[in-house]
């Protein structure tokens, strides 16, 4: 089988896990080539034990070696990679989604190159479902997302607007509007709100509410769609990484999943 070569943007607990299924040659077809990382020292010491140590690069350079590259850092840095990937032609993985909202332009430069921009489902459930009914008519989407109010904290609107979440006794709902506004407001939060919106009816009819909840222990998304082929209710409950409270595990999962597709013999789902 032809190998594929992959570099991941950002080695914490995203970037790290993948690395590690690549390395053990749990995904075949797939030879982990390059990582970057803010703190290469510390990327060098998760690396070693690694069969086959991938090199630790400036993240511009990850697309001269590698034919997918997934991204999975601060949002910050989401332009310097995403520009780079898709300009080279390359298979682009961004879990930054809600960043393609600002970076609209990636979709034309990545038909002109040749790339191609693939969203993993993430912490999500049923974007199968909502791109499918999308090819008829849809008349509404809406997800209510709850979390431990430990992953909220730090979200920019709420220091903007003074909203503190510590030592709640009840749920508050802290947003309500659309899925444009909303990962403006919590970019480490709702990529998941994005995703669904872009699989969907857009960012401006996507309508989105978010609750911190003392009483869950899980980040727990509610999908209501209503169209005339389906109507779909969902809810997954995801429990929260031990390094980042705010990102659930399963979102690496969902990362090994989406590359599996690339090589595998048979894929299942739309």
């Amino acid at each position: 089988m032809p190998q594929l070569k992959v570099a991941i943007a950002g080695l914490g607990a995203i970037g790290l896990r993948v690395a590690r299924a690549i390395d053990r040659g749990d995904i075949p077809g797939l030879t982990l080539v390059a990582v970057s990382a803010r703190d290469t020292a510390k990327a060098a010491r998760n690396l070693e034990g690694f069969s086959v140590k991938p090199q630790i690069l400036p993240l511009a350079e990850l697309p001269a070696l590698a034919d997918v590259v997934v991204e999975c850092i601060p949002a910050a840095y989401f332009a310097t990679i995403a520009d780079a990937a898709v300009g080279a032609g390359k298979v682009f993985m961004p879990l930054s989604v809600g960043q393609l909202l600002k970076n609209m332009h990636l979709i034309e430069r990545a038909r002109v190159s040749g790339a191609r921009i693939l969203v993993p489902t993430g912490a999500l459930l049923g974007l199968d479902a909502v791109r499918a009914v999308a090819e008829g008519q849809v008349f509404s989407v809406k997800i209510v997302t709850r979390k431990p109010p430990a992953g909220l904290k730090g979200a920019p609107l709420l220091t903007e607007r003074n909203i503190s979440v510590d030592n709640l006794t009840e749920a508050i709902r802290v947003f309500e509007g659309t899925a444009r506004e909303a990962i403006l407001g919590f970019p480490a939060n709702v990529n998941v709100a994005v995703a669904l919106s872009l699989a969907g009816i857009g960012p401006d009819r996507t309508r989105v509410e978010i609750w911190a909840d003392p009483n869950i222990t899980r980040n727990t998304h509610t999908i209501e769609v209503k169209s005339d082929s389906s109507d779909l209710n969902m809810t997954i409950a995801n429990i929260p990484s031990e390094e980042t409270p705010a990102t659930g595990k399963i979102t690496a999962l969902s990362v090994i999943a989406a590359l599996r597709r690339l090589t595998a013999p048979l894929v299942v789902g739309t």
